[in-house]
């Protein structure tokens, strides 16, 4: 199995790259404006975090928009990757009216696939000043915290995902569990 980190300049993005080679998977990290075909052999892509504004500066996510109209496999965007990937699909993302940094408690839906045999409430680590604010209408929110609405968000028919929360940082609950599942849902998909 192969999945593709593309790097957008967040601070964790090379332990999103570790977490997955400790799993076995065959990975290595991608800048965002690699060609579309550089990365068309990816059984699975991951959107990371990154420095940018989403909300403001949307251009310097690189390829993302063209990694997400083209890939017919799992992606997972987190943080920052998730904003994009909500913007993209007719989302809103704007400055956060409480900024996370640190550990938050986040509530999930049953249903959710990312948080399969996983607690209804856990604690997860929070780096960030921006915020998904409208979901787009092919996606559903499937994690809040008391001060964020949009924790986590699937589609309801392609395999996407998007997590506000780093599940790579070591001070996540469950972090492993959800890049397992992540995993599960790409060995399905292949």
């Amino acid at each position: 199995m192969k999945v593709y980190v593309i790097d957008n300049g967040g601070q964790w993005t090379h332990r999103e790259w570790r977490v997955l080679r400790y799993l076995g998977v065959d990975t290595r990290i991608v800048p965002n404006r690699a060609p579309f075909e550089s990365i068309a052999d990816a059984d699975a892509l991951i959107l990371s975090g990154g420095s940018p504004s989403v909300a403001a500066d949307g251009e310097r996510m690189g390829n993302n928009g063209e990694y997400l109209d083209k890939a017919e496999v799992p992606v997972l965007g987190i943080c920052a990757g998730m904003q994009f990937m909500s913007t993209h699909f007719g989302g809103e993302t704007a400055p956060a009216k409480v900024p996370e940094y640190g550990k938050v408690t986040i509530a999930v839906s049953e249903d959710a696939r990312l948080f399969e045999r996983l607690p209804r409430e856990f604690t997860v680590w929070a780096s960030h000043n921006d915020e998904v604010r409208r979901v787009p209408s092919d996606f559903r929110v499937v994690a809040r915290s008391e001060v964020c609405e949009v924790q986590a968000i699937e589609h309801k028919e392609r395999p996407l995902f998007g997590l506000q929360f780093h599940p790579e940082v070591e001070d996540t609950e469950h972090g492993m569990e959800i890049f397992r599942n992540f995993l599960d849902i790409v060995e399905e998909w292949r």
